[in-house]
């Protein structure tokens, strides 16, 4: 995952910063260093991090700060603060064409990931409740409008393609189409090349001054780490983009793409692509991504997977069953199965504060917790209705009949269900021990 060795260099210093009562200049320099060393060890522009670091200096070796009660927070604070404003500052969002259809233009070098991304990027805008159209402007590559008409048909977009002719053809029919037939917005996968050329710019020119969109976004691979500011810098000369998709961003990468590109092209970066699903993008929040790459955790992208995944009227009933106590092996069944929806176990634990640094350098088995959750359901699956509804029942003989029809051993049953139990009863404390009243939790559904 992007930004973890980063994570972890940079928690090792800052806890120095808050063992100590009292912080000297001296200390703050030092601790200064460590921190340019380790943006540096994780790619990120070198005069970006120059300008970085003397400005958290400036800023933490103050006497308000050297002097305060916690000075190790308040250093840690500016340093997230400097950190934020470095990679955006706040969301930048799409904006939208006074009239329709809105154009977005995705460009970038082959391989990037721009088909799969205008996918995904399709798919998002059509749960928003808009009607995009996908156009296949990219007439050069081996089976790229292929690829373009499946991961359409994937994420239920219409594509729009006129074959191999000439790429600004294609665009300006796809926009007479999107007009026609009330498509909006129209995206462009428009051609790449394995490096950048006169050529591949000029095509792209030619497209932006014919249908003129109304953000030009650059997709970039996160993977090729400086070289990706430096493909985002020359595109930006040449073409003029709005903002900048990071793709592959859960990938093994040391994160300086992320860090560096808005510092050196002056634009937003506005998504990030951070999986292989067509559902995995992300709106890229710079404060959001700071708190992670410091190890402070992410709740509020952790509440919004959830509330993406968690229907409210299903999450009303578990509520009311929690009250009630009639909170089911069914209702289990059904919490793990939203809970698997919502991604990697790992990616999730990573965004509660106080986690996320501690597991920078543990590795979770993400194919043995996928592996327990189908044994766990195959164990419910094998109870008969009344068993699920009423497990006290679960005798020993009926606990042999269970683990025999799920393939599992009587101490696997067990388990499941203390651990059922276990659930049951932190549910309960959550709804405040039983009495009247709403459950405490943040996610959609749960006031």
């Amino acid at each position: 995952m992007a930004f973890e060795g980063l994570t972890e260099k940079l928690s090792a210093a800052f806890h120095k910063l808050r063992s100590k009562g009292k912080l000297t200049e001296q200390d703050v320099k030092t601790a200064m260093r460590e921190v340019r060393m380790a943006l540096l060890e994780a790619d990120v522009n070198y005069a970006v991090v120059k300008d970085f670091v003397k400005k958290v200096t400036e800023r933490a070796v103050g006497e308000d700060i050297l002097e305060s009660l916690t000075p190790g927070q308040q250093v840690i604070k500016i340093v997230n603060e400097e950190l934020t404003a470095l990679i955006g500052g706040t969301n930048a969002k799409l904006t939208y064409s006074p009239q329709a259809p809105t154009i977005y233009m995705l460009c970038g070098l082959q391989g990037a990931g721009k088909t799969t991304m205008a996918g995904k990027l399709g798919g998002m805008l059509k749960k928003q409740g808009k009607k995009p159209l996908l156009v296949a402007c990219d007439v050069y590559r081996p089976a790229a409008i292929k690829q373009l008409q499946v991961v359409g048909e994937q994420v239920g977009v219409e594509v729009f393609e006129k074959g191999q002719i000439d790429p600004v053809e294609i665009a300006k029919q796809a926009i007479e189409h999107a007009r026609y037939y009330g498509r909006d917005p129209v995206i462009l996968d428009t051609a790449g090349r394995l490096h950048i050329d006169e050529n591949l710019m000029q095509e792209l020119r030619n497209v932006r001054d014919t249908v003129k969109p109304q953000e030009i976004l650059l997709v970039v691979d996160s993977m090729t780490g400086q070289d990706a500011v430096n493909v985002a810098d020359t595109f930006n000369k040449n073409l003029g983009v709005d903002g900048v998709i990071l793709t592959k961003l859960d990938g093994d990468t040391r994160g300086g793409a992320a860090i560096s590109v808005k510092a050196v092209t002056g634009k937003p970066i506005k998504f990030s692509g951070v999986g292989e699903k067509l559902t995995d993008i992300e709106p890229f929040y710079p404060d959001r991504m700071a708190s992670r790459i410091l190890g402070m955790g992410d709740v509020l992208s952790l509440i919004e997977k959830a509330q993406e995944t968690i229907d409210e009227k299903a999450a009303a009933e578990l509520e009311h069953k929690i009250r009630t106590q009639t909170f089911t092996l069914d209702d289990y069944l059904e919490q793990m199965q939203q809970i698997s929806k919502m991604g990697s176990i790992t990616d999730m634990l990573k965004m509660i504060p106080g986690i996320g640094s501690k597991l920078a350098s543990v590795e979770i088995d993400e194919s043995k917790v996928q592996k327990e959750q189908k044994k766990n359901c195959a164990i419910i699956q094998s109870m008969t209705r009344m068993e699920r509804r009423n497990p006290d029942i679960l005798n020993a003989s009926r606990r042999r009949r269970i683990a025999a029809g799920s393939g599992t051993t009587v101490q696997e049953v067990n388990l499941l269900l203390k651990q059922y139990e276990q659930a049951r009863q932190m549910m309960k404390q959550m709804m405040g021990g039983g009495k009247r009243g709403r459950m405490r939790m943040p996610f959609k559904g749960f006031k």
